[in-house]
């Protein structure tokens, strides 16, 4: 599988209210940091989360989290 497109060298920080959100993994979606459908064609597939309660959320914008879908600070090593 080839690498996912860096689509922020950084976090997404959002306010996210409850309900299900489908996280891009392939970093080519137009509505960082949520999918559009741009992954199809390729090998990669969304992350569904479901937020429980209204929450500050830091989304992995770099796509190489090891806490997909949410940031661990791997942006920092490339």
């Amino acid at each position: 599988m080839a690498d996912p497109e860096m689509a922020k060298k950084g976090p997404y920080i959002e306010e996210t209210p409850e309900g299900e959100y489908w996280w891009c993994s392939c970093g080519r979606s137009k509505k960082q940091p949520f999918c559009d459908g741009a992954h199809k064609g390729t090998d990669f597939k969304p992350i569904r989360v479901t937020v429980e309660a209204r929450e500050r959320l830091f989304w992995c914008g770099c796509k190489r989290t090891g806490k997909k879908p949410f940031c661990d600070g791997s942006h920092r090593d490339l």
